[in-house]
């Protein structure tokens, strides 16, 4: 079904239409990527930080778009059927706004430093065993993704869960006035971002955005263990729902054990057993239940859909790669995920299991405060007593240092510049059943280190074969 009309798209944005043959014409997709066009799509070029999309206006209309959408100042350089904005970034916000009032879904949004995918994709989970709904495309939580989002719902959808991020104070908000969140989380807050924020004080702002923009007719949901979070309460102006393990929450979990790919606990009486790893997760899980229980989906039922959880790519997931355990945390890292995923490396139980190996690259984007947050990294490195400490990029020295300072040996350390050294030292390191845990902020690119791992056991079992034997110095 073709959703939105031309004249829709006019009258919401205020453009002014060119070389159109009539304005009563439908479509039913947007799309700001022109190899991703579709017959009858909407091509509405953005400018980003590497391309302009005005100047794939004319490839977007060979795939037969239906028109494009592009702003008034290039209106003179591109030619072909086309929708006349004032300025096509705000132009999509004002048509995802539009969009969302006419609908009756549940808006669900979600903000915080760490974690705001994985609760994303639990509340889903924990929702759709009852409902039917959509959630955030891939990592889209901005002014392009969020509306780009938005315009996914359609009549039959119940519910939306809308991942929200921020680099400055504003950027809630201005998220928060297109999809018009009816409940809000905060997963966590600490040092992401930094160098856009300039402050922990900034962070906590912005993130609190969210619980300001909710109705009085809303909730929000808070992890109550965390004070920082207890104290934002107060900005929420409807009921705020605490989650944790303390005896203040409303949603409390108890019996709560770590297992290697899964996470069990027990609340409201009924025993959860969650496809996920780490501690530092049941937060998110209680967050999903606790608005599963607010909006009337029993225990049994939100259990049966959490148990369908499956982690994206690179966000902590366990895989087997060859001889060796492997916790692929790729996608992203800052001071509080990576102190998580230490932690559930060291906790974590795999019967036989050899050497624990963490291997770090750079948190990025903390500003002033890099240093010191790499060599605490370094410092916990060295309390949880991993067996092997591997580190690439600028501050793979502060972390070095960090861990020695608390009492790590030298030679369990290997700090370098750039990735290639990083994994020649992991080739002489690595012994069957070694247990790794790979992370790093995703301009780091350590998911390299995986490829490599993945091609290494390869070969191994070539060499395997033929009986040969590497030989480190």
């Amino acid at each position: 079904m073709e959703r939105f009309s031309l004249q829709d798209l006019m009258q919401v944005t205020g453009g002014r239409l060119r070389e159109v043959d009539s304005a009563d014409a439908r479509f039913d997709r947007i799309s700001i990527d022109s190899r991703e066009i579709q017959h009858g799509d909407v091509f509405w070029a953005l400018r980003g930080e590497n391309h302009d999309g005005h100047d794939f206006t004319k490839e977007a209309l060979e795939r037969h778009a239906r028109l494009c959408v592009i702003s008034a100042d290039r209106a003179n350089c591109v030619a072909g059927t086309s929708l006349i904005v004032d300025e096509t970034l705000s132009a999509l916000g004002r048509f995802a706004r539009w969009h969302r009032s006419r609908l009756d879904a549940l808006v669900i949004g979600v903000t915080g430093s760490v974690g705001k995918t994985t609760t994303r994709e639990l509340i889903f989970a924990a929702l759709s065993g009852q409902y039917h709904g959509i959630r955030s495309r891939k990592n889209f939580n901005n002014l392009i993704g969020l509306p780009l989002s938005l315009l996914d719902l359609d009549p039959a959808h119940e519910f939306a869960v809308l991942e929200m991020g921020a680099s400055q104070i504003g950027d809630i908000q201005q998220l928060c006035d297109v999809a018009r969140p009816e409940v809000g989380v905060v997963t966590a807050i600490g040092p992401a971002h930094l160098q856009s924020f300039g402050s922990m004080a900034a962070i906590i702002q912005t993130k609190g955005e969210l619980l300001e923009q909710l109705p009085s007719t809303g909730f929000a949901v808070l992890p109550g263990d965390d004070i920082v979070l207890r104290q934002m309460a107060d900005r929420a102006p409807c009921p705020v729902i605490f989650v944790g393990q303390h005896d203040d929450n409303q949603i409390q979990a108890t019996n709560v054990e770590v297992h290697s790919g899964s996470l069990r606990f027990r609340c409201e009486g009924f025993d959860f057993d969650i496809p996920v790893n780490g501690r530092h997760t049941l937060s998110n899980a209680l967050c999903a239940i606790a608005i599963g229980l607010e909006i009337g989906i029993s225990t049994r039922i939100l259990s049966s859909g959490l148990a369908t959880f499956t982690p994206a790519p690179g966000r902590g997931g366990l895989i087997q790669i060859g001889p060796w355990t492997v916790i692929d945390d790729t996608y992203n890292a800052s001071p509080l995920s990576v102190a998580a995923s230490c932690r559930f490396l060291k906790d974590i139980v795999i019967p036989g299991a050899g050497q624990r190996l963490l291997v770090l690259g750079d948190m990025r984007e903390l500003g002033p405060t890099a240093a010191f947050e790499h060599e605490r990294i370094g410092n916990l490195a060295a309390e949880l007593r991993v067996d092997r400490l591997l580190v690439c990029g600028e501050h793979a020295g502060d972390v070095a240092r960090g861990a020695k300072r608390s009492g790590m040996n030298a030679h369990q350390i290997a700090a370098t510049n750039d990735t290639d050294t990083l994994l020649a030292i992991l080739d002489c390191w690595l012994e069957p059943r070694d247990l790794l845990l790979v992370k790093g902020s995703r301009s780091t690119r350590m998911e390299r280190v995986i490829d490599w791992l993945k091609t290494h056991a390869e070969s191994r079992e070539g060499t395997h074969t033929t009986g040969q034997h590497r030989i480190c110095a």
